[in-house]
């Protein structure tokens, strides 16, 4: 059973990580760890989960599968990113602010808290639950999201690896379909993982659809489209392909370009 005393577990794990890695990355005024950290306080709450349940389910193999899979693709595309392009523009002016720079990391720790607690309700659950509609439907969701998020970031990083595409925009392969596809399968994955707690879930925690409301509003209003958005509206200002790509292309969901 759920309780305060694990939700303790899960949002001190989730900060002692950020503070070590935070230390370092302070230290030493790097980027190189702030993405890296991310994704591994995801594997490391999921294993931990895992290994602190006695009882080992088809559902529970299925859910540290997919935390591990989803936080090892992101580990290690972010850090080949950043060892390719050396600093994270995110950061500049921040990284050597100490109270600026600890309040990412604390923000960081509280996202991969809220974000993980479907999985972690599953993944601590002892219920005799084997598999169903739900934890199919689940699956399927959030496989989706991971295969349309991994071809979204490898496209992306092939285009701008490319000489002759600096200064440009994306807008072939699945970036025709969607001006923001990486986060789109991002926000199918943890709402896949929603969905596949479902059965796990009685009174109070039905609360943990925070979860994938918190990533979904992230990205659509906070920290991941709007920044973009306005870097990009600033940037192709004067640009009528870009204002046309826009004009025709779907925000987030995949979806057919305009005529």
């Amino acid at each position: 059973m759920f309780s305060y005393y694990n939700l303790l577990f899960v949002f001190g794990i989730s900060f002692l990580i950020q503070i070590i890695f935070f230390l370092f990355a302070a230290s030493f005024k790097t980027d190189k760890v702030t993405d890296l950290s991310y994704g591994l306080t995801f594997i490391i709450l999921g294993w931990f989960f895992f290994l602190k349940n006695n009882t080992h389910l088809f559902p529970h193999y299925l859910v540290l599968g997919m935390v591990t899979i989803w936080g090892l693709r992101l580990v290690i595309y972010l850090f080949i990113r950043i060892l390719k392009i050396k600093k994270d523009r995110r950061f500049d002016g921040v990284r050597e602010n100490f109270w600026l720079f600890a309040r990412f990391w604390f923000f960081q720790g509280l996202a991969v808290a809220l974000i993980m607690l479907p999985a972690i309700i599953v993944l601590n659950s002892s219920r005799i639950i084997n598999f169903n509609w739900t934890i199919f439907l689940g699956s399927c969701i959030w496989l989706s999201g991971l295969l349309i998020e991994t071809i979204a970031d490898q496209q992306k990083f092939i285009f701008k690896s490319d000489p002759n595409n600096k200064d440009l925009w994306i807008n072939s392969g699945i970036w025709k379909y969607s001006r923001h596809p990486n986060y789109f399968g991002e926000m199918l994955c943890w709402w896949g993982m929603f969905i596949i707690s479902l059965p796990f879930l009685s009174g109070l925690l039905w609360l943990v659809i925070i979860g994938p409301l918190f990533i979904t509003c992230i990205l659509l209003f906070v920290s991941g489209i709007p920044p973009l958005e306005k870097k990009y509206n600033e940037k192709y200002k004067n640009n009528k392909d870009y204002k046309k790509y826009k004009r025709n292309t779907s925000l987030l969901v995949l979806w057919f370009p305009k005529k």
